[in-house]
């Protein structure tokens, strides 16, 4: 009896062994990778800088009556930083300014002057001339009535000797009036006098100018909307050949990233950057622009720079401060799955589920592009079926339900 029983529960156990549930695979999520486009972004680091680091000094010898600033101050354009003494200079002012006046004097003279020797040598010709018409005429009638026998050989002779000296006497006053000159607007002696003159007042003019000028430059005035970083001059004090101070223009301000090679490609600009900084007060962002991207910071090295300038109304941002950036790069076109699906670090392999078992294979892919959320690669058609989450311990040929 007790055979049979044992028997009857070992058949009763194979059949129910024979008709026992197989597991249902595991349930993966999945996507169908598409076309579409992804906006990359690179990553760098760097520093705050000055929009403009601007060093004052002065030519000026003159001591300093006034200093307005100290180092902190924000400045506006034109505002006072510094009056140095004129009195020097006022002094030396007036007295080219009365040599001018002198000259300018001297040049009306010599104008008078030069008009009044043209004229007389002028009048000296036409007398010359005239004396010459006149005793050659006597000598002419002299010398007929001396043939006759009506005047001596004495008279005869003193007439030609008057007519010599008539004629010495205008040669004189033609080479006078050559030198001269026939007026003023005419090459001679009396247009080069009056433009030496003339020339002696511009001098003069210009002395005075330029000493105008340096008493413009006692008046020391910002160039920019900024902050006095450092001071270098206080009253009384001669500012000699130091930079006495400096002002950096801190709104627009500029965030200077360096990268590599692999990190500027791409980098056009104009592009958007975000740029991020971490203190105390926490995380902020700042949108900015790229306005340059400049070659290799120093000869043989691999570091590039990436120029952003950014809006700092309320100067949250300060120079030196080290930040973070993210450089919008151009958008890449292609088949795009979510980032996650990479199988490893290296985003150089994807598992794609095959038809129509529902089994897993695992693909080689280029990754051309990413935005940190999905990424456009290469190595597999549009369309094809892709896990989500490529790192979920699921081997090559087990198969799978599909979770949409």
């Amino acid at each position: 009896m007790k055979r049979f029983v044992t028997l009857v529960v070992i058949v009763a156990l194979a059949a129910c062994a024979k008709h026992a549930v197989q597991p249902a695979p595991p349930y993966v999520q999945t996507i169908v990778a598409g076309n579409g486009s992804v906006s990359p972004a690179s990553a760098m680091s760097g520093l705050i800088a000055p929009y403009e680091n601007v060093a004052i000094q002065t030519t000026l010898v003159e001591p300093a009556d006034t200093v307005n600033v100290q180092e902190g101050d924000h400045v506006h354009k034109g505002e006072l930083l510094a009056q140095l003494d004129t009195a020097d200079l006022e002094a030396q002012l007036q007295s080219d300014v009365a040599t001018a006046q002198s000259d300018a004097a001297n040049t009306t003279h010599t104008v008078y002057s030069g008009n009044e020797s043209i004229t007389q040598g002028s009048q000296s010709l036409n007398a010359a001339r005239a004396s010459l018409a006149r005793d050659q005429a006597v000598m002419e009638r002299d010398g007929a009535l001396y043939r006759q026998g009506y005047v001596s050989l004495q008279q005869y002779q003193s007439d030609q000797a008057t007519v010599r000296n008539d004629e010495a006497t205008l040669r004189s006053d033609e080479a006078t009036v050559q030198a001269n000159g026939p007026s003023l607007n005419a090459p001679g002696l009396q247009q080069s006098s009056v433009a030496q003159a003339e020339a002696q007042e511009k001098v003069a003019l210009a002395q005075a100018q330029q000493v105008r000028v340096s008493i413009e430059k006692a008046t020391i005035t910002s160039p920019i909307d900024g902050v006095v970083v450092n001071r270098n001059l206080n009253p009384g004090e001669y500012p000699g050949s130091r930079e006495i101070f400096t002002l950096q223009q801190v709104s627009p301000i500029y965030a200077v990233l360096r990268g590599s090679a692999g990190q500027i490609e791409g980098i056009r600009p104009g592009a958007t950057a975000t740029i991020t900084t971490e203190s105390a007060l926490g995380t902020q962002k700042f949108t900015g622009t790229v306005v340059g991207v400049l070659n290799e910071i120093q000869p043989g090295s691999t570091q590039f720079q990436v120029k952003v300038v950014l809006q700092n109304r309320q100067r949250l941002l300060r120079s030196g401060m080290a930040v973070s950036g993210s450089v919008a790069l151009p958008s890449v076109h292609g088949v795009v799955v979510p980032t996650t699906a990479f199988t490893d670090d290296n985003h150089d392999s994807i598992q794609t589920v095959q038809q129509p078992d529902d089994t897993l294979k695992t693909i080689p892919v280029t990754e051309v592009a990413s935005d940190g959320t999905h990424s456009v690669v290469r190595g597999i058609p549009s369309g094809t079926r892709v896990v989500a989450n490529g790192q979920s311990s699921l081997g090559d040929g087990e198969k799978i339900s599909l979770r949409p």
